[in-house]
């Protein structure tokens, strides 16, 4: 059986690992300029296919049927032949719906704002009416925009159908939710970056949220069953997420200066056949000179600005090992840069074991006081601290011993 994702630009795309785990077909991109889109359709040799960006509406006037959740919504992301008939299907709804599901929340009776008026934007609608939520489309020239806000700052629910905040525009977010006070859930349908700026406004307030992640897999499934005619169990779903979520999670290491981060992060690289990064070595090929020179001829505030500089390129990326400078903690614009993709693990070690040759800042301070200043810091920004006083290799297993809890 021959399957597959059809769309524009597909390098990023995850549906390859998906479909590997939920059924035994063969699945490969299709990225397909509009003028050969019929060509594609009329002659090329599939079974079915999932369908994304810009060709959801462009599908429906080669199929031969729609089923009733196509036409209810205008838009196809599944195509299946059958008896030499193109059907088309849309499973978007199954997926946001399984979405609103895992947030465990009820819209019943709750306004919600839906951002965007494509084709996500109406799954989006549907789904929330159908579930009964009072439900408000913005739009940045309809009657409900983003300059008139201030009328719906009693929402409950925020669901962003738009591109903004998307992989490589990773710094941009579609408003802030300042204004919002009541909200109970912030649902994203991006996916690259895991933590988009608005996702993370709301993870700040411990507002509840998901990314569209698991839209992605939960549509997924229902297509491959569409695909093979075979029922798949709702669990699998989770497994699935669980999976994907790892592989696309940067681990990102932070610690005080010599702590061990570059030694630890190429051993976990290489376990886990991951592209490792060291920050520090990136700064000094964008500089064409040495962290101790930056220092003194820019000072420590010109390091800090061409750091924040190589975090913002390097952190947009997916599944990498990242080694951090010491002080990166110190400017908090840092956090939202490695928290957009990733887990932040502090490693540490005793302040009589760390290592100071070639780092300016630990020749000038005491390492003791240095360690005081940045320790709140290194607890602000990690999602766990791992000991690296013993050999590097056993940091390594309790660093993957945590996401494997993580699983659970």
């Amino acid at each position: 059986m021959q399957c597959g994702l059809l769309g524009r630009k597909l390098s990023h795309s995850y549906s390859p690992q998906i479909h590997a785990s939920l059924g035994d077909y063969r699945y490969n991109l299709y990225e397909v300029e509009p003028e050969d889109l019929e060509s594609f359709l009329t002659k090329s040799d599939f079974d079915g296919l999932n369908v994304t960006i810009p060709y959801k509406k462009a599908v429906i006037d080669y199929c031969d049927e729609l089923s009733p959740r196509a036409k209810q919504l205008g838009a196809v992301n599944t195509l299946v032949r059958k008896n030499g008939k193109l059907i088309g299907h849309n499973t978007d709804y199954f997926g946001f719906q399984s979405m609103i599901e895992k947030c465990g929340i009820s819209v019943t009776g709750k306004k919600a704002l839906v951002l965007g008026s494509g084709g996500a934007s109406a799954t989006a609608v549907a789904v929330l009416t159908e579930m009964g939520a009072r439900v408000v489309t913005v739009s940045r020239s309809g009657p409900d925009n983003y300059q008139n806000l201030d009328r719906h700052s009693d929402a409950a629910i925020i669901v962003n159908a738009t591109p903004v905040g998307m992989y490589p525009e990773t710094e941009e977010s579609i408003l802030s939710l300042d204004k919002f006070d009541s909200l109970s859930c912030v649902l994203d349908l991006i996916y690259n970056p895991a933590n988009t700026q608005l996702l993370q406004q709301a993870q700040r307030r411990n507002i509840p949220c998901e990314n569209g992640l698991w839209m992605l897999v939960a549509q997924a499934k229902e297509s491959s069953e569409w695909f093979t005619g075979k029922h798949i169990p709702y669990q699998v779903i989770q497994r699935i997420h669980h999976c994907i979520c790892f592989e696309m999670e940067n681990i990102i290491l932070i610690g005080m200066p010599g702590c061990g981060k570059t030694t630890v992060g190429s051993l976990l690289a290489q376990k886990l056949n991951r592209p490792f990064m060291d920050a520090d070595r990136i700064i000094e090929e964008k500089a064409g000179i040495s962290i101790p020179e930056i220092f003194a001829t820019q000072g420590e505030p010109g390091f800090r600005s061409l750091e924040t500089q190589v975090l913002s390129e390097i952190c947009k990326i997916s599944g990498a090992v990242i080694s951090t400078g010491g002080g990166c903690v110190t400017r908090p614009e840092n956090y939202p840069l490695l928290h957009q993709n990733g887990k932040i693990i502090w490693l540490q070690r005793n302040i009589r074991n760390l290592a100071v040759d070639g780092r300016p800042l630990s020749q000038v301070n005491t390492m003791e006081d240095m360690y005081m200043h940045r320790r709140p810091l290194y607890q602000k920004f990690s999602d766990c601290s791992v000991d690296n006083n013993t050999d590097p290799m056993s940091t390594v297993q309790e660093i993957l011993r945590y996401f494997e809890k993580e699983k659970t």
